[in-house]
């Protein structure tokens, strides 16, 4: 069986290892099935080959594809290059590849799609989200409930369904929560990775990071802990099961 490959986006130890383990621990992914590379602390390997994985995994992060290129920090922007390198091949093989959040926009962009702050940025809370038409059909989908809460906390969004995509969820804040491009790539805006207490560590560990008020910190945590959010991880489940542990691609 080929591994998983989990690229990861963010600087900080405690909020990268905590992502690693809820990709883990909601994808019910074991550590010799998966692959993982922090971008943030270096390029991958001269020898990488996307042929010795069976799919690729792109977590979060606190960088945004419609950053200030002049302004940017430039090991995200380095970080999110190789993501976008990657792409072509990804798309030409239809290979199967999962991103959440950061990785909804890198995916757009690369299509060609309208992502940026203008509008459709989320606050930090578990949202209603829900299953298109489309989405209903798509096995990573099909029989989970037609709306559903969703954890979000973003400030960048994609602002139309791009060209060559499939919308599979929306939100009423933001109305591109999830797509599909060809067959096996697939973006959330969401973190199907997430509970409310891997969210919990994220308002604490991005206190300071502009996604809300320092003072509302407190509240959010609270708001998060209360929350019972479980419906996403299992299309993280079923991404990890139709194209990991069976290393199976559905058909064009």
């Amino acid at each position: 069986m080929k591994p998983a490959l989990i690229l990861q986006l963010r600087p900080e130890d405690e909020a990268s290892d905590g992502e690693y383990r809820a990709f883990l621990d909601k994808g019910q992914l074991s550590e010799g099935a998966a692959v993982r590379h922090r971008l943030e602390a270096g390029p991958l390997p001269q020898d990488f080959d996307l042929g010795d994985y069976s799919a690729v995994i792109v977590g979060g992060g606190p960088g945004c594809v419609s950053d200030d290129p002049a302004t940017r920090d430039p090991v995200e922007a380095r970080a999110e290059a190789e993501i976008l390198a990657l792409l072509p091949d990804i798309l030409a093989r239809d290979m199967p590849f999962l991103g959440c959040c950061a990785g909804i926009g890198i995916l757009a962009h690369h299509l060609g799609g309208d992502v940026s702050k203008a509008k459709y940025g989320e606050p930090v809370s578990a949202v209603p989200a829900q299953v298109t038409e489309a989405g209903r059909d798509d096995p990573l989908l099909a029989g989970l409930p037609e709306t559903f809460d969703v954890l979000v906390g973003h400030k960048e969004a994609v602002q139309s369904v791009p060209e060559g995509a499939t919308l599979l969820m929306q939100g009423r804040a933001c109305p591109v929560q999830m797509i599909r491009a060809k067959s096996n790539v697939y973006a959330t805006q969401f973190h199907p990775e997430a509970d409310g207490q891997v969210f919990a560590d994220r308002i604490r560990i991005y206190r300071g990071h502009g996604y809300f008020a320092p003072a509302e910190a407190d509240a959010l945590t609270e708001a998060v802990l209360a929350t019972d959010v479980t419906v996403p991880e299992r299309i993280l489940q079923r991404f990890v099961d139709r194209f990991v542990k069976s290393n199976r691609r559905s058909p064009a």
